[in-house]
């Protein structure tokens, strides 16, 4: 067995794209080996600065001898037939074919022998299809003709070694060698090897190159760790800039620094983020009070002759330079009010179907007001800070730094005199952005977190621009996710659809600058409307003021259509178009959708087709985005070992308090783990099978007399458990103690086991057939009440 040593050596790979490159070549080479039949023990890649590369351990120096069947054509079938098989399956006659034969007759069999090819053969095939096919999410293109390149950036060499020799793969005009080059000015080389044990030595001695990124990322923490405890401070971590750090250098010296400490009065999170974002430094702090100290950490590419003391220096002035940026940014944001600043959002697009981040403040403002007594908050409080959270979006710190969004909205609440609450709510109504996030628990930011992500997820759900397969580009999952967590951890109690109801009909009936004078005069020219241009411009006004404002569907797709409707070519259109433009202003009229959102959607739905129209609209979404929750919840509550199917089963009692829902399903969920749970859920099953094969009315209840004295034993005993576990379970349900609730239910284990021995259900007598099948049905709407048992598999 031997060993493949592979390496491209260019000029900088950006550091970002150094993981995913790694994975890429093990999965593009790796394929093409295997698809040629090679097998190996063992292939680790590797990738820095200035090279991407990989070493295979136990290849076979040829791939094995194939010998394979073909089956041909019948003895005897017709030549055009036999040629054509004898070229697939490369041979000369049918001397080379022996006969076989079945039920059907004698055919023809080819016997294929392929020679194993030489493994350095296969690799020299394989690498230069691979590196033309490389995925780099950006590649540039070098040079002319056979020469051209397109990489990453410029290749300057090719290593392939295998076995001891070189395989000389030639790619982008350039040949591979076994010579590979070191750090840039502390072992440059060149240098010649034969396998990777002399590869890595070389390199990591002589040549100053740490070939393995995990090395690399110790090195620099432990450096900087112990830079920072020599000094007394702490090194402020960041796994992410530790991951890019280590892949910009090869030989990693972690130098400290000193910064101007006048630069301190500047918000910590500025601080650490001009190093991190623009110079790649790490920030130091006091470990005694946690605060940043005027120091930094930056990883050098070399040992310096003076320690470090001229590379921090440097350093230290580019630092200065940017910090002295974000002090502009951060005095020149402090003389503009956050009030003044929200107004400016009105300049800024959330959606093109939802209007601008204004009117999304605006709708997240009224619905925070409305939730805040559920969460404890201060009504006033809750909308003020609604209306401020995303006002630092058009300042110019956050401009510059998009992360800051929200931290810096904070820092200017506190600044201009806001409560407390308000400033917290503007950084904490982000919040949870992903499952290690921590929860707004607040009742202000509560109230605003939870107004800001509902309004996105009914927003978009109205729009259709709902999550598909693996895309979802609004983020829409992790704040369906989101609000999960703030409603359990905080103990909310709200039913959502009612929620995403109002919501809806708020948005139907928002105007969009549209003077209820304009629609009234539209009202009256549209009878009067004889040409295209008319229409369309009652089209805009109509448009302008309800649906229009984007959230029915159908009304944005004919407003779209009018646009560019042709009367000469379709002149018999002209009374339709008439007829949907009244019914846009229809939903315009405030006082129609007033009205209609008091009486709501199931009783005003008998009104007429157009409250049955926006009826049904409102009612799908509710429905299909409820559905959505109760996905993520499966998902949220997935690694406490809740069963999906659990989840299906008490959502489908129609329950939208999710806090009410986990603790159900949490106690389904014991109960099915035990085996008085097992052997109830079989029970309900054989229940159910029985009444759907069942031909019987079952509507009502079993007779009284029925009741009173049914024939069999087990039947009475089935009567007495369901009369008392009944009522328990129910009492249970209604204070929410669903544990005892499942163990009200146990008491029905035994004797339903025991009617399904002793008891035949379907007897001759049919009216006690349709008795006992009555009292099925009984047993299993007793435990419906808890959660639907049908949804559970097992």
């Amino acid at each position: 067995m031997s060993e493949l040593l592979f390496e491209i050596f260019c000029e900088e790979i950006p550091a970002r794209m150094q993981p995913r490159a790694e994975a890429d070549l093990e999965k593009l080479l790796g394929d093409r080996l295997k698809a040629a039949g090679l097998a190996w023990t063992s292939l680790r890649t590797f990738a820095g600065a200035r090279r991407l590369g990989l070493v295979i351990d136990g290849l076979p120096v040829k791939t094995a001898d194939v010998s394979e069947e073909r089956k041909g054509p019948r003895v005897g079938a017709p030549d055009k037939a036999v040629e054509g098989f004898l070229r697939g399956a490369g041979v000369a006659s049918l001397d080379q074919c022996e006969k076989r034969a079945d039920k059907k007759g004698e055919f023809w069999v080819a016997r294929i022998e392929k020679p194993g090819r030489a493994t350095a053969e296969v690799i020299a095939e394989a690498i230069p299809d691979m590196m033309k096919a490389f995925p780099w999410p950006k590649s540039m293109k070098f040079g002319e003709g056979e020469k051209t390149q397109r990489w990453v950036r410029p290749i300057q060499r090719l290593l392939c070694v295998f076995h001891g020799n070189v395989v000389p793969v030639e790619v982008f005009g350039i040949t591979a060698s076994n010579v590979t080059e070191g750090h840039r000015r502390m072992g440059r080389g060149p240098f010649t090897v034969s396998n990777f044990l002399e590869y890595a030595s070389v390199l990591e001695g002589e040549g100053h190159v740490l070939l393995d990124r995990a090395a690399r990322e110790s090195l620099i923490l432990n450096g900087a760790r112990k830079v920072c405890v020599d000094a007394g401070f702490e090194l402020v971590e960041d796994a992410g800039l530790l991951t890019e750090v280590a892949g910009l250098v090869e030989w990693p010296v972690p130098v400290l620094g000193e910064m101007d400490p006048d630069f301190l009065d500047l918000p910590p999170e500025v601080i650490t983020l001009t190093m991190k974002t623009h110079q790649k430094y790490f920030a130091v702090r006091d470990p005694k009070t946690g605060e940043l100290v005027s120091k930094f950490v930056t990883i050098a590419n070399q040992v310096a002759p003076d320690g470090g003391v001229a590379i921090a220096a440097g350093n230290a002035r580019v630092l200065s330079a940017r910090l002295s940026d974000a002090r502009h940014f951060w005095d020149n944001d402090r003389k503009t009010p956050l009030s003044d600043m929200a107004a400016q959002l009105s300049k800024v697009t959330f959606h093109e179907k939802l209007g601008t981040v204004a009117d999304k403040v605006e709708r997240v403002a009224a619905l925070a007001r409305e939730l805040a007594p559920v969460v404890g908050a201060d009504p006033d409080l809750a909308e003020k800070a609604a209306r401020l959270a995303k006002a630092d979006l058009v300042s110019e710190m956050v401009y510059e730094f998009p992360e800051l969004q929200g931290a810096m909205g904070r820092y200017y609440a506190l600044d201009q005199g806001e409560d407390r609450a308000v400033a917290d709510a503007c950084l904490d109504h982000y919040k949870p952005q992903g499952p290690s996030d921590e929860v707004p628990t607040a009742p202000v930011s509560a109230a605003v977190a939870l107004a800001d992500k509902l309004d996105t997820l009914v927003g978009f759900w109205a729009i259709d621009e709902k999550p598909t397969g693996s895309k979802d580009p609004f983020a829409l999952r992790r704040a369906a996710l989101g609000v999960i967590r703030v409603l359990l951890e905080g103990s909310f109690r709200i039913h959502i659809a009612p929620w995403m109801i109002n919501f809806l009909l708020r948005s139907l009936k928002t105007a969009d600058g549209v003077s209820s004078g304009e629609l009234s005069k539209a009202f009256v020219d549209l009878e009067n409307a004889e040409s295209t241009s008319q229409l369309q411009a009652l089209a805009r006004v109509a448009y302008a003021c309800g649906p229009a404002s984007g959230v029915l569907g159908p009304a944005r797709d004919e407003y779209k259509e009018i646009q560019t409707w042709n009367p000469e070519s379709y002149p018999e259109e002209f009374p339709g178009w008439v007829s949907r433009i009244r019914k846009w202003m229809d939903w315009s009229s405030s006082d129609y959708l007033i009205e209609f959102e008091r009486g709501g959607p199931e009783e005003f739905a008998i009104r007429d087709s157009l409250g049955r129209e926006i009826g049904s609209w409102v009612s799908e979404i509710a429905h299909d985005l409820l559905a959505f929750f109760a996905d993520r919840l499966k998902v949220h509550l997935r690694d406490e070992g809740i069963r999906h199917d659990v989840i299906d089963a008490v959502f489908a009692l129609g329950d939208d308090d999710l806090v009410r829902v986990t603790h159900k399903a949490r106690a389904l969920q014991a109960f099915l783990d035990t085996e008085d749970g097992a052997a109830l859920l079989a029970g309900n099953k054989r229940a159910s099978n029985i009444l759907a094969k069942s031909e019987d009315d079952l509507a009502g209840e079993p007779d009284d007399r029925y009741l009173a004295g049914a024939p069999e034993s087990a039947e009475r005993d089935l009567i007495a458990a369901l009369n008392t576990a009944g009522p328990a379970a129910e009492t249970a349900l209604a204070a929410e103690d669903f544990a005892a609730a499942m163990r009200a239910l146990s008491q029905l284990r035994a004797p339903i086991d025991a009617f399904f021995e002793q008891v035949t259900v379907n007897t001759d007598d049919a009216a006690l057939r349709r008795n006992r099948l009555l009292l099925l049905s009984a047993i299993r709407t007793a435990i419906r009440a808890v959660a639907d048992f049908d949804k559970i598999s097992g």
